[in-house]
């Protein structure tokens, strides 16, 4: 059946102006919030529905927006797009979905040749060695709404939304340290991420609270897979003084520090303690359990979007940075020290 009612109509019957009905439609930031739902509850009365391309053509806004991260397959960052959706549904956006594959060289391509009109902002989470920075700057002085979230990169003044790297990787290594293990080792990520530098922060700091000299040999820096986690625990167990405690950037980083010292004949969470940073299902299934710390991996997917859309519908917002609280998730993977 054709509609019977139009913004016109809508304007006409309230007394205001066709633009501030579209404005109040879009959830523009200079609508009076009084006149908005006015306008909201007689589209609900009239069971208006707005024709949304049109719409979309007299605004220039798409309702779209872009999402720009390394990974779809992996945990942590599925549950981060979970929130996004939801927020993004919420305030009646689309989100694209553009995967790096963690490759600083496809990002730089993708982002460089993106059709941005067909946007109205971005959500980025950089890929590993990111640590070129033109390509953000360029989408910045063409004033295209821009969110980091996780993954940020340094030196560059745009929002960002991201856990709290340091606490958590403070409480995991003040952890070891509280059951009885001192010579702790951390199983880096790659050295161009601020959250790497954040976590060896906490790392450092907590070593340094308890009086325990960092041992640089202990740091082994490298990329996220498991395989990595294998790698990185051969290293330091072929040293002469090896670690009684592991701290691992990530989860399957960890697991790959498990599977190691099982195969050398450890045992995980008396001998050698093991902790990880995520909270993935993995961490349940390995033997014994991982403990970890907790990401909040949904609520930095939703309130990325949020203050996203902030910045679509008033381009003057000024950038904030938003870091959620980590929780420390204890189980088998760390007990107490015991000695020969």
């Amino acid at each position: 059946m054709k509609q019977r009612f139009g913004i016109k109509d809508i304007a006409q019957a309230l007394g205001i102006s066709v633009s501030t009905v579209s404005r109040a439609l879009r959830d523009a930031h200079d609508v009076n919030p009084e006149t908005r739902q006015r306008v909201i509850a007689l589209t609900e009365k009239l069971n208006f529905k707005r024709n949304n391309n049109a719409a979309a053509l007299a605004s220039g806004n798409t309702k779209n927006i872009g999402v720009v991260l390394p990974f779809i397959t992996n945990y942590y960052f599925a549950t981060v797009i979970s929130g996004i959706q939801e927020e993004a549904y919420e305030h009646g956006y689309t989100i694209i979905l553009y995967v790096t594959n963690d490759d600083v060289a496809r990002e730089k391509k993708l982002l460089e040749n993106m059709a941005t009109t067909s946007l109205d902002g971005l959500l980025i989470s950089i890929s590993s060695h990111s640590n070129m920075i033109d390509h953000f700057k360029r989408l910045l002085d063409n004033d295209v709404p821009l969110v980091f979230f996780d993954r940020v990169p340094h030196d560059i003044t745009a929002s960002k939304v991201m856990q709290s790297d340091f606490d958590g990787a403070y409480m995991a290594t003040r952890l070891l340290i509280s059951r009885g293990f001192r010579r702790i080792a951390h199983l880096a990520g790659p050295a161009e991420l601020a959250f790497t530098q954040e976590r060896l922060r906490g790392y450092r700091m907590a070593l340094s609270e308890a009086e325990i000299a960092v041992n640089e040999d202990y740091i082994v820096f490298s990329d996220f897979s498991q395989q990595d986690g294998q790698e990185d625990t051969e290293k330091l167990l072929a040293l002469a003084n090896p670690p009684n405690g592991i701290f691992a950037v990530n989860d399957r980083k960890a697991v790959g520090a498990i599977q190691t010292l099982k195969r050398a004949q450890l045992d995980v969470g008396n001998k050698v303690a093991v902790i990880g940073f995520t909270n993935d299902p993995i961490a349940t299934i390995i033997e014994p359990n991982l403990t970890t710390i907790e990401e909040p991996a949904f609520e930095i997917g939703r309130q990325s979007c949020r203050l996203l859309i902030k910045h679509i519908k008033n381009h003057n917002f000024e950038a904030h940075e938003i870091v959620l609280p980590c929780a420390l998730i204890e189980r088998d993977s760390v007990c107490y020290y015991q000695a020969e």
